[in-house]
């Protein structure tokens, strides 16, 4: 026999590397059918639920820490009671009263009887009130004169009013004028029916200065009848 026939006849390997790279491609695979099929085995057994038995359970614990119970707070002792010793009381003894007795020599002094006093006839005066002094006669009222005459004359002004609604009118005023020519006083005897015109005229006799009244030689205090008139000039 040759060479060539030895290697004919010799027999061929079966893990060749192309089969090995083969298994060892699809070997994961191969692993994963054979583990589904060993757990369906196992289901369809029941050993699946025998090991589940066998196997511990879970056990949950909570523990629960107990506070001591609070300590009763201590009581005040009761107060004690101290039974009351009553003193006997003791009564002074009386002591006897001693009257002095008058001695033989004493000697009384007899008073003279006491002479009434002659009761006094003569009544006590009369207290006299003393006599009020006479009140002061009261000042005469100052006289009313018909006339007067100016040392500057009264310069009334027309309310702009009254004048622009075109109002007239006379006020009659009654002045006290003083011993110095002054209005002291100044009273609306007599409306113009217009306050602003009144209250005009009643300004502008202030503001003016009179001859004094003269009576027996010397300014006398008078009253007057002012007439004061608000006339336009149509």
């Amino acid at each position: 026999m040759n060479a060539s026939s030895m290697s004919s006849s010799a027999p061929t390997p079966l893990l060749t590397p192309q089969v090995f790279n083969q298994l060892r491609r699809y070997l994961p695979l191969l692993l994963v059918i054979g583990l589904h099929v060993a757990l369906f085995y196992a289901l369809r057994s029941g050993l699946v639920h025998q090991v589940a038995q066998t196997l511990p359970r879970e056990i949950f614990a909570t523990f629960v820490t107990l506070e001591p119970p609070p300590e009763p707070k201590p009581q005040p002792a009761p107060p004690k009671t101290v039974p009351v010793v009553q003193k006997p009381v003791v009564k002074p003894k009386p002591r006897p009263v001693i009257t002095p007795e008058p001695s033989p020599q004493a000697i009384t002094e007899e008073l003279p009887p006491e002479v009434p006093q002659e009761q006094e006839s003569k009544e006590p005066p009369m207290d006299v009130a003393p006599t009020a002094p006479p009140a002061p006669a009261a000042p005469a009222m100052p006289k009313i004169i018909s006339g007067v005459s100016y040392i500057n004359a009264p310069r009334p002004v027309y309310p702009p009013l009254d004048a622009r609604m075109g109002n007239e009118g006379t006020v009659m005023l009654r002045v006290l004028i003083n011993e110095k020519g002054k209005a002291e006083r100044v009273e609306i005897q007599k409306s113009s029916g217009s306050l602003r015109m009144d209250d005009s005229a009643r300004e502008a006799v202030m503001r003016a200065l009179f001859k004094p009244y003269i009576e027996d030689g010397r300014p006398t205090p008078a009253f007057a009848i002012v007439p004061i008139n608000f006339t336009l000039n149509r």
